[in-house]
């Protein structure tokens, strides 16, 4: 489920998956390989215009890992633009900062897990 993405929104979630930030390699290393309750999740995936860290394509679920940058008061605004974009394709998105990440990762992939156990069909 891409949504229409364009070339260049494929182009650049390839470049984000070669960059990866620390925190996204942390959480991409329990996500991967269905390691998390036997979902799959990709990583630096396009959908529509936007690329998400992370999708569920299952349970619809995307999940942004966020640095200090989202606290600017202009790139909130957009986060929750994006956010409200996404939701009207159905597509729940959930976020979590580098330091939830890094110091409370059992919480982080508890609240996914959560997330995606109800919308799982």
């Amino acid at each position: 489920m891409h949504l229409n993405a364009k070339p260049s929104t494929f182009r650049n979630a390839y470049k984000l998956r070669k960059d990866m930030t620390a925190a996204e390699k942390i959480l991409w290393e329990e996500l991967k390989n269905k390691k998390l309750g036997g979902l799959k999740f990709r990583r630096q995936h396009a959908i529509s215009r936007y690329v998400l860290d992370f999708y569920c394509h299952k349970s619809k679920l995307g999940i942004e890992i966020d640095g200090k940058y989202h606290e600017n008061k202009a790139q909130k605004l957009y986060d929750d633009d994006r956010t409200m974009n996404l939701e009207k394709d159905n597509i729940q998105v959930i976020r979590f900062t580098n330091e939830e990440v890094r110091n409370n990762l059992i919480q982080v992939l508890n609240t996914i897990k959560e997330k995606c156990e109800l919308r799982i069909d």
